[in-house]
């Protein structure tokens, strides 16, 4: 969201010099209108309805008949609700403010939601689920393993990176007890701006043994780890298969992993013990605390491959989040051909939906940065 205040010189809460500019990036036919306290948030008031006055540019003089309150709260619609402005992934945005309103404000919306969806249907990637009960013969088990293809991949003949992802239920499940990432919505979005090129496998966690296999070192909770377990399963048994099965680029450069909390503490040790597979790592809110060893790990780590790190942590998750991810960003940086990219979010919670919002940036940064 972008707000700019553009003050004059005129006494505050003159109506005469309050105006409202706004620059939108998708255009269409549907009438925007500004709605909020100043009208007890009525929809579709046409004396807030904004004027086209040139391609992607809107404006609105503040009627005489309104007062001017001191703070003004409000969002701009295309209508109802079900088309309300959203940020450039489709994210619900905070209502704008702006305190001693006067002169000319001028805003920007990158997207909008349309019949209620923030993202086109026809972009969604094809879900391809490869089995129920794949084998682990690593240990002893059989799990979920899913494939989000790119929405044109049955008409194209191109080769694409993968990104592997854990905890499988809880990327765009509708019946995940504790919600979902919608990655599968975040994908569209980004193939919608030209991103299509990225082939998503998911695999499912272990439900009650989620910890333990995410877990690469002993501990006291829940006993010997089976991370290493884990991770020969997805490199010596599920890659290979997604390589030989999917038109993919197998090299490194192109082969990321991700995850959060506990998922996102088994890529990160998956990168450390595996730089010569993954030279991309997806890490969020990821569960130091339960392993300190693992910066140990990360500093004793003989890692001299290119490789690239989207590290997120929120403030509202525990007291020492982000004091960890700070640690680790340092403890990474000691090596000199790892990259990483922080992205801190003081408001965040522990949840599949602040994750989610945070997908897409991580996703353009890792696979489609210039």
């Amino acid at each position: 969201m972008q707000t700019t205040l553009v003050q004059s010189n005129s006494k505050p809460n003159s109506v005469d010099q309050l105006r409202f500019n706004l620059k939108v990036d998708l255009d269409d036919d549907r009438p925007i209108y500004l709605c909020g306290n100043f009208n007890d948030w009525e929809l579709k008031n046409d004396k807030f309805l904004l004027r086209k006055i040139k391609e992607q540019e809107y404006e609105l003089l503040w009627p005489q008949s309104v007062k001017v309150p001191n703070q003004i709260e409000y969002k701009y619609l295309k209508g109802g609700w079900e088309s309300v402005e959203l940020d450039r992934y489709g994210n619900k945005i905070e209502n704008r403010r702006i305190n001693q309103p006067k002169g000319e404000i001028c805003d920007f919306v990158t997207r909008w939601r349309t019949d209620g969806l923030a993202f086109k249907k026809e972009y969604l990637p094809i879900l391809d689920v490869i089995r129920d009960d794949y084998e682990i013969p690593q240990m002893g088990k059989h799990r979920r393993i899913c494939a989000l293809l790119p929405y044109n991949y049955d008409k194209s003949d191109t080769s694409y990176p993968v990104l592997y992802m854990n905890d499988g239920q809880n990327l765009f499940d509708d019946s995940a007890p504790f919600g979902n990432w919608a990655v599968d919505q975040k994908l569209a979005i980004l193939a919608e701006y030209g991103y299509k090129d990225l082939i998503v496998i998911t695999i499912d966690h272990g439900e009650k043994d989620r910890a333990t296999e995410y877990s690469p070192f002993f501990n006291w909770r829940w006993g010997k780890g089976d991370g290493n377990s884990y991770l020969n399963f997805v490199t010596q048994t599920l890659k290979p298969y997604i390589d030989s099965h999917y038109r993919t680029l197998p090299d490194r450069l192109n082969t990321g992993i991700g995850g959060s909390s506990m998922g996102g503490l088994i890529s990160l040790y998956s990168v450390l013990n595996y730089p010569d597979i993954f030279g991309k790592l997806m890490v969020f809110s990821p569960s130091l605390w339960i392993t300190p060893k693992i910066f140990l790990k990360a500093i004793s780590s003989d890692h001299n491959y290119p490789t690239d790190v989207y590290l997120y942590g929120g403030g509202a998750e525990s007291a020492t989040m982000l004091s960890h991810v700070d640690k680790l960003k340092n403890t990474l940086k000691n090596h000199p051909e790892i990259v990483v990219r922080t992205s801190i979010d003081p408001d965040g919670q522990h949840n599949e939906f602040k994750w989610g919002q945070e997908f897409p940036h991580a996703v353009e940064w890792l696979y489609f940065k210039k």
